[in-house]
């Protein structure tokens, strides 16, 4: 079930709300429990039912698994044993086909490898279990019963595509009684995010799926681009892809505050780095987290020198990449930022310290990160290698200048498209983000980064105000009216 969708919107989330807090105002803790995890596994179950069987059973083995490893004088073998089975999970219904065509591609065996169809969320929900376990054994979480584990796992606002949440910084606020009294803070806090991550995904990333979609499709085809249709294209899924994520995270953080619940913070303005290093820190935090604790640290991390913290690096992208999807192309795409952070880490040991202090360095680091970026999303979104050699060669200048036949056929209006990329850089570049704004409200469970003092837009912040009411409003009607052209969200595909 999306959340951009009138059946979220009108039918699903009011009655979840309601019951949660009836219930809840009660004195009935427990059941205001079992029935949000009730609602969590009717949304999930929305898009396939048949799939609720293998989130139920995953839940039940881990969770078992858990309270074994905290019992148990063999913690660390248990552990290791959970991981390898919930890493075969994934592994079978993310990878086992993509292997399988290889392998038989390579050695010709004339294998015909059934399809098998990704179940939502496994990789989230499947990461978020993974760090229950490591946790479990480092005495890191609590004893619950076992429908709060279920509520830690499934609770709706971040199954589907995080932030991957530790057991210890989300259960705990279930454990407190005000969480289940309904409290207007929170309620306009929580819907002020929503409306914000809701403007994001449907007017903005859903607006710059119109044109990046088509060249993506045109190169894959092996339609030649123009220069200008290939930056175009390339610049209008880069920010496509962070509206529509980082909508999505404020949408999650946004729902959770109306149940009293703060999510860890997932985006920090990532377009704004002036590093690869400080780019990973800030685009999808709690996966970066994720792979740091669970690959990049176990491997060695910088502690066994500088070669091989350049090799761990290295690893923990590749595999970061194949996380993303099950194909090459996915792989090139995090070998290339292996690749990126090995350089970024080289040039913070060698430079000379005053090339990287001064204003002009500052500006120069933040364009040169930000094409970095802008070349591996091509990557990241191509169909092919073909495809995404076509949109690079044309970036590189080896296109025709203007535009090609292929625009007047696939794409009108390319002053409308320059227009909104260029309104997507001027949000993603200079103003603050929604938990800077929302900052007041203490929108995350970590203090918001401050705003520069050199920012204009530094003064924007959130108050309940009526003007900031009213404001709220009309960019959730808006929001709300384009609805019903939005699309799936990307990450639903990770």
């Amino acid at each position: 079930m999306l959340f951009s969708s009138y059946v979220f919107l009108f039918l699903f989330l009011p009655l979840t709300l309601a019951g949660f807090f009836v219930i809840g105002s009660r004195g009935r803790k427990e059941a205001a429990i079992a029935w949000l995890v009730c609602a969590s596994l009717f949304f999930y179950a929305w898009w396939k039912p048949a799939y609720l069987a293998i989130i139920v059973c995953s839940m039940l083995f881990n969770y078992a698994m858990g309270r074994l490893i905290q019992k148990s004088s063999r913690g660390r073998f248990l552990m290791l044993s959970g991981v390898a089975a919930n890493l075969a999970l994934l592994g079978w219904y993310k990878y086992a086909g993509f292997f399988a065509v290889n392998l038989n591609h390579a050695l010709g065996l004339g294998w015909n490898p059934p399809e098998i169809l990704l179940p939502l969320a496994i990789s989230f929900f499947t990461f978020q279990q993974i760090a229950y376990l490591v946790d479990c054994h480092h005495d890191r979480s609590g004893e619950y019963a076992f429908s709060h584990y279920c509520l830690f796992v499934t609770f709706f606002p971040q199954l589907i595509a995080g932030p991957i949440v530790h057991h210890r910084e989300m259960m705990p606020q279930f454990e407190l009684g005000a969480a289940f009294r309904l409290k207007h803070d929170d309620m306009a806090a929580g819907f002020t995010i929503f409306t914000f991550g809701l403007f994001k995904k449907v007017i903005v990333a859903d607006g710059l799926a119109r044109y990046a979609n088509p060249v993506f499709s045109g190169a894959g085809d092996g339609l030649a681009l123009s220069v200008l249709e290939a930056w175009g294209g390339a610049l209008a899924y880069t920010f496509q892809l962070y509206f529509d994520f980082s909508g999505y995270s404020d949408m999650a953080i946004g729902l959770a505050r109306l149940f009293g619940i703060r999510l860890p913070e997932n985006f920090n303005s990532p377009y704004q780095a002036a590093s690869i290093i400080e780019f990973w820190r800030r685009w999808h935090i709690t996966l970066s987290r994720f792979l740091r604790d669970h690959i990049y640290i176990p491997l060695g991390g910088n502690r066994k020198g500088e070669t091989r913290r350049y090799l761990n690096v290295f690893a923990t992208m590749l595999l970061g990449g194949l996380w993303h999807g099950a194909g090459w192309t996915f792989v090139a795409w995090g070998a290339l930022h292996g690749v990126y952070l090995m350089m970024n880490h080289a040039w913070r040991r060698f430079a000379v310290p005053g090339a990287r202090g001064s204003a002009v360095a500052g500006v120069a680091s933040r364009v040169a990160t930000f094409l970095a970026v802008v070349v591996a999303w091509v990557l990241f979104r191509a169909e092919s290698f073909a495809g995404a050699v076509v949109v690079l060669r044309a970036m590189a200048g080896f296109g025709k200048p203007g535009f090609s036949e292929f625009s007047v056929n696939h794409l009108a209006e390319w002053d409308d498209a320059f227009g909104l990329i260029g309104m997507a850089a001027g949000i993603a570049w200079l103003l603050p983000n929604t938990q800077q704004i929302m900052r007041r409200s203490r929108p995350i469970l970590t203090e918001p980064e401050a705003v520069s003092q050199r920012s204009p837009f530094r003064e924007l912040v959130h108050s309940q105000t009526l003007g900031w009411s009213l404001l709220t409003g009309v960019v959730f009607a808006y929001s709300v009216i384009g609805v019903s052209k939005g699309g799936d969200f990307l990450y639903f595909n990770f």
